[in-house]
């Protein structure tokens, strides 16, 4: 059985190369984070068998002057034999001045691979000659010599994004402060100032995902104006997020129990932002907890009854 349908045609292929101590391991890592499934270097014997293995994720492959019997023809050649398959294959070629490159290795201590008993620069002049056939043909080049890492993450995530997604990982998360704040969460957002179904015998076995109790979080008069501002922020604050970097960002809705406003709130965030662009998971961390758990109930009755008492007083 084949992994790819017939009538799709196979994900596309990256090749990542370029000079040592340029930042291919990071783009690598980059692209990994991406959705890519990332090989670091491949012997070039394998090459052509990578590429015609099936399967559903896009792949990078990083190949450079560390692979034994490294020769750049061979990579060229694999390239144009898939090509002819239909196969998408891209070369990316990773470039940095040599200034900079001597920097980095005499920073980091390390060894060039074609200088082990020679002057850095005198490897890192092999290697750029090596490769010259490779960076000449390359559809994509980026020049490192002025980045910092999280540059090179945002070039990377420009350039090799999954469209839709802005390289960002969107987590929409709601809880009860009941059980604590969510560790994980990196932004918060408490829904208890929304009037509480909790109060309405109907609606109190039901949770946020229920249409009647989503209706009755969003007939509050607060609820229209605060949404709008909340998505309003959400959506100037995600495309910084995503430049600089994030690959991961949670962002919580809080209520009392966990069971229905900031369920019913976390779930019409999620369709906005889907709306919007913003590839997203939304997840109900306390959702369960209720009628059918007499501990928990017990801390949603006590701590509404708080609640309830506090907005009285």
């Amino acid at each position: 059985m084949r992994d790819t349908p017939v009538d799709e045609p196979p994900p596309p292929v990256l090749i990542v190369t370029g000079l040592s101590g340029a930042g291919k391991s990071t783009a690598l890592k980059v692209l990994e984070d991406l959705g890519y499934e990332a090989v670091d270097n491949l012997p070039l014997s394998l090459l052509a068998t990578l590429i015609s293995a099936p399967g559903t994720r896009r792949l990078a492959i990083g190949i450079d002057v560390r692979t034994r019997a490294f020769a750049p023809q061979q990579v060229l050649d694999a390239i144009e034999a898939h090509a002819f398959e239909g196969r998408t294959i891209r070369l990316l070629y990773v470039d940095c001045a040599g200034h900079e490159l001597v920097r980095r290795f005499s920073e980091t201590r390390r060894r060039h691979p074609l200088a082990s008993d020679r002057p850095v620069g005198d490897g890192i002049a092999m290697e750029r000659e090596m490769l010259e056939t490779l960076r000449r043909l390359a559809d994509v080049v980026i020049d490192t010599t002025d980045f910092s890492s999280n540059d090179l993450r945002q070039a990377i995530s420009t350039r090799f994004g999954t469209p839709g997604s802005k390289g960002l990982t969107l987590t929409l998360m709601s809880f009860g402060y009941a059980r604590g704040i969510p560790r994980d969460s990196d932004l918060v957002f408490d829904m208890r100032f929304l009037k509480n179904p909790h109060w309405v015998p109907e609606l109190r076995p039901l949770t946020g995902i229920d249409p009647a109790v989503r209706a009755h979080v969003e007939s509050d008069p607060a609820y229209s104006q605060a949404f709008s501002a909340i998505l309003g922020l959400l959506t100037l604050l995600l495309p910084g997020y995503a430049r600089e970097g994030r690959a991961y960002l949670t962002v919580a809705f809080g209520c009392t129990g966990g069971r229905h406003r900031s369920v019913a709130v976390a779930t019409a965030a999620g369709d906005a932002l889907s709306e919007k662009g913003w590839v997203n998971a939304v997840v109900h961390r306390d959702r369960t907890h209720g009628p059918d758990n007499d501990a928990p109930e017990a801390v949603e009755q006590g701590s509404a009854e708080a609640e309830g008492r506090e907005g009285q007083e």
